[in-house]
């Protein structure tokens, strides 16, 4: 594969993220520090390690993408319930979950902000293009106060949850290895339910719940698990086909977070109370029905399961990490089955499933 040349010089990581003090590509490294840097890169090459490959950049430009549709998101949820919020019933049904979870979800936009800045300023460092999807920023917003007019990438309010993750945690069965799961919410999968109030009139009164607001609350609280599960098992499927050891070393160290946040959701997804919302149910997790080891609230850890063969030991993983299961392209399409993309056209899908498509076939160098 042709390899990329290095440059000299690139941008920092932003400062103050969420206020947005410091943008993307805003601020520059000096140039002694960056020439330090790099020079211990070109020390490893000549040792024999491989330089960055086109595989890699396209790595790296895919996760750069997954993550500006992440940081879009969660911007969507912070404006609504971050610790900036206003007081509303959304927030409240929210806190019901857990009384911190304004705190969660701010810290939660600020962690994707860092990635897809640092992603694209790394880009850059190495003479590669940046991503920008600014172009299709053509999605409304929210019309409830609080929700910035300004185009999305994404739509958080015609969702259907995949919840297949919440059983897929708790089996003994692998999706490498051919295991599928079911719905934990089979109506939460159906339709398309809002996750965010849509208008003034669904932020609701906190001094007196909804049953429709409490019901986009608990929407938005699978949703979120259902994002960072998908995180949490991207990065590592996509290190396996890395050639550079410091890109590598990238995935290898914001992979991790991503299993940190989906942790803390899975937790507090736990917590959704039960209500109806026309067809929207939300069962009674403590509930009999709900005390097997294959649906139980409380089994927020990965349960051991198969890994690499039936044959062997089962093991606590993260799953899938293969391509069967994974990867970019099947990030991108979840994403759509999701109704993330709902009003977008065919050339953002497009193009987004092109860079899935060069992502996935990177492969390793020795």
């Amino acid at each position: 594969m042709k390899r990329v040349t290095r440059v000299e010089r690139g941008t920092s990581r932003r400062s103050f993220l969420r206020r947005g003090i410091v943008s993307a590509g805003a601020a520059t490294l000096s140039a002694t520090v960056m020439g330090q840097e790099l020079s211990a890169l070109e020390r490893d090459a000549a040792r024999g390690g491989p330089a960055i490959t086109e595989g890699d950049i396209a790595i790296l430009r895919f996760l750069a993408a997954a993550e500006l549709i992440e940081r879009d998101l969660w911007q969507q949820y912070n404006e609504l319930a971050g610790v900036d919020a206003a007081a509303s019933g959304y927030v409240a049904a929210l806190s019901v979950l857990d009384e911190d979870m304004s705190q969660y979800i701010s810290d939660n936009t600020d962690d994707e902000i860092s990635h897809e800045t640092f992603l694209n300023a790394y880009l850059a460092s190495k003479g590669a293009p940046m991503v920008d999807l600014d172009a299709f920023r053509r999605l409304p917003s929210s019309q409830a106060p609080g929700a910035a007019q300004t185009g999305r990438l994404t739509n958080l309010m015609q969702l259907s949850v995949d919840t297949s993750w919440w059983t897929r945690y708790r089996s003994k069965r692998n999706p490498d290895l051919g295991g599928t799961f079911p719905q934990l919410i089979p109506s939460l999968n159906k339709g398309q339910h809002p996750a965010i109030p849509r208008n003034e009139a669904e932020l609701g009164d906190p001094a007196g719940i909804s049953n429709h607001v409490q019901a986009i609350a608990n929407t938005a609280a699978f949703h979120f698990a259902f994002i960072e599960e998908g995180g949490s098992s991207l990065y590592p499927t996509l290190a396996q086909q890395v050639s550079n050891l410091e890109v590598l070393r990238i995935l290898l160290s914001i992979g991790p977070t991503e299993t940190s946040h989906f942790q803390t959701w899975h937790d507090k997804a736990g917590n959704a109370p039960t209500v109806t919302d026309g067809s929207l149910v939300f069962p009674d997790l403590n509930a009999p029905a709900f005390q097997g080891e294959d649906v139980k609230k409380n089994l927020i850890m990965p349960e051991p399961c198969e890994i690499i063969s039936a044959r062997l030991p089962p093991c606590s993983i993260i799953r899938p990490t293969g391509t069967r299961g994974g990867g970019a392209v099947a990030t991108i399409d979840s994403f759509r089955r999701d109704g993330l993309f709902i009003g977008q056209g065919n050339d953002f899908l497009q193009y987004l499933f092109a860079l899935a498509s060069a992502a996935d076939q990177a492969q390793r160098e020795s």
